[in-house]
């Protein structure tokens, strides 16, 4: 057992003059003032890798800077499931008696810290050495290759896309620290530049700085609960050209394996937080998730079934598309804003009930997944 008792989130977009190791602090910092604990208490270190500080030791780097001496640390790297897997990590180190407090940190200056060419550069070595890179795609081809198939075999169309950029937009404009506030309407994303056929500009998360935070802990450290009910994890593929068919990916199977670990069904869920670096990734894992049927997480969106006020909640902070991506702490931000709304802490986002949530994050080209159910306990 093992309960989330702090999170710390920064706004994302420019932040001018900050290293990597600057926004994971900030992030930490408040993080551990949430959950009410000192840097002393913390017996447990993760953090995310950096493309921008990429230090073969970059836990007890940050340890050292931040004034800790964990037992336990180390970085962990599976893309854009990181964030989840620490998660993950976290809630059985402190279940196994391991550490009492995990420290949870990820974030970098990907915006102001590189050049764009270099982040493009660094994307694109994901792909295989022999039968993909050499062809020169990034990560967007990838995706556009799958939604290319995906859109084929279930009749979804690029407008159908478009409408979770909408919705992501849409929540954004109500969270003061989103990289993005200008409303958008289907037509905008249609009207945006092609990246990778079929994704437009919009379909497409930015490139941010930012950091994120969160701690684990063996007990509550206030009187708001958020436990930590249990995790899976799936990993099928790294290359997309040794991926399994659209219906065997992992989502589908880190879903089964956690819903059979913690006994939760999709049915008990009252808020989702589900990566969204794409929106064709949104919209997969959507439906691979059980929250959509095939073909169907658009209509579902037009209809408001995922807004703010919706049956089922949503990304309510703006998600990777429209709140920003700064690497690891780019999904980090879905468990701070499921926090937030489990504590009843969201402002004007607050939902209606977060009493359970599901969060799921995805690596590489769909290729490892996360997901995690967390309940509020009295």
């Amino acid at each position: 057992m093992s309960y989330i008792t702090g999170v710390g989130l920064l706004p994302y977009g420019k932040h001018e003059g900050s290293s990597t190791i600057d926004l994971m602090s900030r992030a930490a910092e408040l993080a551990l003032a949430d959950a009410g604990l000192k840097r002393g208490d913390i017996d447990g270190f993760l953090c995310g890798y950096s493309t921008t500080m990429p230090h073969i030791m970059l836990a007890t780097v940050f340890a050292e800077h931040f004034g800790i001496t964990p037992s336990y640390a180390h970085a962990i790297q599976v893309g854009g499931a990181t964030g989840m897997a620490m998660a993950m990590l976290a809630h059985q180190l402190v279940e196994g008696g391991v550490a009492k407090h995990v420290l949870v940190v990820g974030g970098e200056n990907r915006l102001t810290g590189q050049s764009r060419d270099a982040s493009i550069q660094a994307l694109a070595q994901v792909g295989h050495p022999t039968y993909e890179v050499p062809l020169g795609p990034t990560i967007p081809a990838y995706y556009g290759l799958v939604a290319n198939r995906y859109m084929h075999e279930y009749g979804v169309t690029q407008e159908d896309l478009a409408e979770f950029a909408v919705l992501m937009r849409q929540h954004a404009l109500t969270h003061p620290g989103a990289q993005f506030h200008d409303p958008i309407t289907v037509a905008d994303v249609m009207a945006s530049k092609t990246i990778a056929t079929p994704l437009k500009l919009l379909d497409c998360c930015p490139v941010s700085d930012g950091g994120a935070a969160f701690v684990v802990s063996y007990e509550p450290t206030s009187s708001t609960k958020i436990r930590v009910r249990g995790a899976a994890q799936a990993h099928t593929h790294q290359h997309i050209t040794a991926a399994p068919a659209l219906s065997e990916l992992g989502a589908e199977i880190a879903i089964a394996r956690a819903k059979k670990a913690t006994g939760i069904e999709i049915s008990d869920v009252r808020y989702a937080a589900v990566y969204d670096s794409f929106t064709i990734t949104l919209a997969m894992l959507l439906e691979d998730l059980g929250l959509a049927g095939r073909g169907e997480a658009a209509a579902q969106v037009r209809a408001g079934y995922f807004s703010q006020h919706g049956v089922m909640p949503l990304n309510t902070h703006g998600g990777l598309l429209s709140y920003g991506h700064c690497g690891v702490g780019g999904a980090m931000a879905h468990l701070v804003e499921t926090h937030l709304q489990m504590t009843g802490r969201a402002e004007n986002r607050q939902v209606r009930d977060a009493s359970v949530a599901l969060l799921h994050g995805d690596g590489g080209v769909l290729s490892s997944h996360v997901s995690m159910f967390l309940e509020r306990v009295s």
